[in-house]
């Protein structure tokens, strides 16, 4: 099952049920009319979701109208908690060993992972806006999860049970201000605006087996100015699950339902610089800092910008078959003090 939220001028949009081929959708007020509503209620709203679901790709929907992901706002355009994970050990290996840190043994054993803000959330082709280039502007392509509630203490197996929708994030970082930040042994927050998720959450069962051992096996697209610049594995090198994410953020607090847990920027292990980039019959990359950080390690120095104002980044991910499954995050970075 495939859906999404339309803007409509409310804080919560309007949840619609979208067709596989992410041609058709259908608004569902007497069923749910916010993501989070559904989720909320997911026992009673999942199976009425789902017969509408399956009418609109029969093509028999008596209230279908046409799908445009321009007009979406993430799927839940604000949530009550936003959790950002660091599952691929090899972008954590790389950042420290830019600046010659060495990895702690705990890393490969309990997940890294910071709360960000959930307030207010964008849409996936809505700008990324910051006050100045200065802060070093970088996109995060990874890959979230949904939760239902999930209690105190849950095991892995029952955090897996309680993932109920997938998507994808540009989880943005200010490079810039990161240092700094985290020097004040306080974690980040200046340094992590809001994020933008894809147009489309699907349920884990639409992903057949490519969702396997709450781990999705797909190549993550990116493209920064038209261009191909990474296309990782997001089931290759993950070191922690999404259950494993769940059960760890769970520990020592409950999750409630629409909690979003991320996966950190996906990254699969690859040679030297030059070997690694798409260019050169690499993977690529799915964060600008990781090219900063091969440089560094070959060269010394960083030789490659961050984002600038006017560029344009856009992650998706294909199916077998090469059709979007989630639609796209198109985002083009603005200066906030020039908006209309």
């Amino acid at each position: 099952m495939k859906l999404a939220t339309l803007k409509d001028g409310s804080r919560d949009g309007r949840l619609v049920v979208v067709s596989r081929d992410l041609k058709f959708c259908q608004a569902v007020p007497n069923i749910a009319p916010t993501m989070q509503f559904a989720l909320d209620n997911w026992n009673t709203a999942a199976p009425h979701l789902k017969q509408i679901y399956a009418l609109l790709n029969q093509g028999s929907a008596s209230g279908a109208q046409p799908f445009d992901e321009k007009q979406c706002h993430s799927p839940l355009p604000r949530a009550f908690q936003w959790a950002d994970g660091s599952a691929y050990i090899n972008h954590v290996e790389l950042v420290r060993k830019a600046r010659n840190a060495d990895m702690p043994p705990s890393f490969y054993t309990d997940p890294l992972m910071y709360q960000g803000g959930s307030d207010s959330f964008v849409g996936p082709r809505d700008p990324v806006y910051a006050l100045s280039e200065d802060w070093g502007i970088d996109l995060e392509a990874e890959v979230a999860v949904v939760t239902g509630d999930v209690k105190m203490g849950a095991s892995v197996e029952e955090a897996a049970q309680a993932i109920r929708l997938v998507m994808l994030v540009n989880d943005v970082s200010l490079r810039n201000l990161i240092p700094n930040e985290l020097a004040k042994g306080f974690g980040f927050f200046n340094s992590k605006p809001a994020s933008a998720f894809s147009p489309v959450a699907v349920t884990p069962d639409e992903l057949g087996r490519h969702w396997e051992e709450s781990r999705l096996r797909l190549p993550l697209l990116v493209q920064i100015n038209r261009q191909p610049f990474g296309k990782p594995n997001a089931g290759v090198d993950m070191t922690f699950s999404f259950a494993q994410l769940v059960a760890h953020a769970a520990q020592t607090r409950e999750l409630c339902a629409g909690s979003v847990i991320g996966s950190g920027t996906v990254s699969n292990k690859q040679g030297d610089l030059h070997g690694s980039s798409i260019a050169n019959g690499g993977v690529g990359y799915c964060c600008l800092a990781e090219v900063r950080m091969y440089e560094t390690i070959e060269t010394g120095a960083p030789q490659t910008s961050f984002l600038k104002f006017g560029d344009t980044v856009r992650i998706e991910m294909n199916d077998q078959t090469g059709k979007s499954i989630f639609g796209a995050i198109e985002q083009t970075v603005r200066n906030y003090g020039e908006r209309a």
